[in-house]
C-alpha cells in the first residue's frame, strides 16, 4: 500500500519551486492559483528569500500549491492513501478528491492570512521539545500554561503559547530533553488561533465537498475520514486543535503501508516516518523535491500502489 504525504509550514526553502517551472503549463497554473490565493506564488517559489516565505500568509498557499503541482505528474489513481501535516491537510484533501485544487488553494490563502492576523493579536510562539519521557514532557508543557500544538512522534512534541511560558520551559526543561525555539509568528494549533478558526468556518459553509476517493487521514486523531463534509469541518477545527501526526503515522503502520512519497518541499515528514516506523515493516520512502525525482516516485507507485478496482484494506481507528 502506498501513501502520499503533503508537508506543512516550516518545510519551505528559498527557490524550491524553480525547477518545476521548467515543466509545461506550471507557470500558468501558478499564476491562476496566485489570483485565488492573493499572493504571487511564482515569485515566492523562485526568488523570494527565507524571511519572505516564512510569512504565514504567504507560506501556507505556497506549500499547498507545491504539493498539488508535483502530484499532477504522478499516477495518483494508483495511490491508496493521502495525508498532510497541518496546512498540508488541504493538499491531501484535494488529492483525495474532497476539494478541488482551486478550493484548496483559496482556503490556504484565507487560512494563512487569518492565522497571521491572529498571531498579531498578542505575542506567542512555539518551541520543539526533543526527547524525554512523553508524559513528563506533556506535564511540563501544561505546567507552564502551554499547549502541545504538534505531537509528531519520534520523540518530538511542539509546545505553543505565551512567550513567557516558553521562556520558563526553556529555563526548566524536562529531564533528558532539548528545547529549540521555532521561528514562527505565533502559537498555531492552540486556542490563540480562535479568530482564524471562526473566519475559516464562515467560508467553509459555502464549500460543496465530495467524499474521499481514497483513504484520507485526519490530523485530529489519525483516523481515516469517509465523508467530505466531515473532513471540511475537521480542517476548520484543526486551526486550534493539536496536530496528531504521531497518530497518523500509527495508522500508516496499522494499515501496512509499504511505500511513502513526500511531496515538495520534501524531507520533514519522511524523516519522522523513518524514525518512527522502523524494522522489517519500515516503508520504502521517496522524497519528491524536483522533477528529477519523478521517475523514482512513479516507480515506487508502480511497485506499491493499488491497481484500479482493487479493494482497499480495512481501516482501523484510534480513540
Amino acid at each position: 500500500m502506498l501513501a502520499v504525504l503533503s508537508p506543512g509550514q516550516g518545510s519551505q526553502k528559498p527557490g524550491f519551486l524553480t525547477p518545476w517551472l521548467d515543466l509545461t503549463g506550471t507557470e500558468a497554473r501558478l499564476r491562476w492559483w496566485s489570483a485565488l490565493a492573493g499572493v504571487d506564488l511564482v515569485h515566492l517559489g523562485t526568488v523570494a528569500d527565507a524571511d519572505e516565505i516564512k510569512d504565514t500568509a504567504r507560506t501556507q498557499p505556497l506549500l499547498v500549491a507545491a504539493a498539488l503541482l508535483a502530484a499532477e505528474h504522478l499516477p495518483m489513481h494508483d495511490v491508496t492513501l493521502t495525508a498532510g501535516h497541518s496546512v498540508g491537510e488541504l493538499g491531501a484533501a484535494a488529492l483525495a478528491g474532497v476539494l478541488s485544487a482551486e478550493t484548496a488553494i483559496t482556503l490556504a490563502g484565507v487560512r494563512g492570512r487569518e492565522m497571521a492576523a491572529a498571531c498579531a493579536l498578542e505575542p506567542t510562539g512555539m518551541a520543539a521539545v526533543l526527547g524525554g519521557d512523553p508524559d513528563e514532557v506533556l506535564a511540563a508543557i501544561a505546567a507552564h500554561g502551554l499547549h502541545p500544538a504538534n505531537r509528531n512522534g519520534a520523540g518530538q512534541v511542539v509546545a505553543a503559547g505565551a512567550l513567557e511560558g516558553l521562556d520558563k520551559l526553556a529555563a526548566e526543561p524536562p529531564a533528558k530533553t532539548r528545547i529549540i525555539r521555532l521561528q514562527v509568528a505565533g502559537a498555531f494549533h492552540t486556542p490563540y488561533m480562535a479568530p482564524a478558526e471562526a473566519a475559516l468556518a464562515a467560508l467553509a459553509d459555502g464549500i460543496t465537498p465530495a467524499d474521499p476517493a481514497r483513504i484520507l487521514l485526519s490530523n485530529l486523531d489519525g483516523t481515516a475520514v469517509d465523508h467530505g463534509r466531515e473532513m471540511v469541518q475537521r480542517l476548520v477545527r484543526q486551526v486550534t486543535a493539536p496536530v496528531r501526526w504521531d497518530l497518523c503515522m500509527r495508522t500508516l503502520a496499522d494499515l501496512g503501508v509499504t511505500g511513502v512519497i513526500e511531496l515538495p518541499p520534501a524531507g520533514t515528514l519522511a524523516g519522522l516516518v523513518k524514525r518512527e516506523l522502523k524494522g522489517s515493516g519500515a516503508p520504502e520512502i521517496v522524497t519528491l523535491n524536483t522533477p528529477d525525482d519523478l521517475p523514482a516516485a512513479r516507480d515506487l507507485i508502480a511497485r506499491h500502489g493499488t491497481a484500479p478496482g482493487q479493494p482497499l484494506a480495512p481501516i482501523g481507528g484510534h480513540a
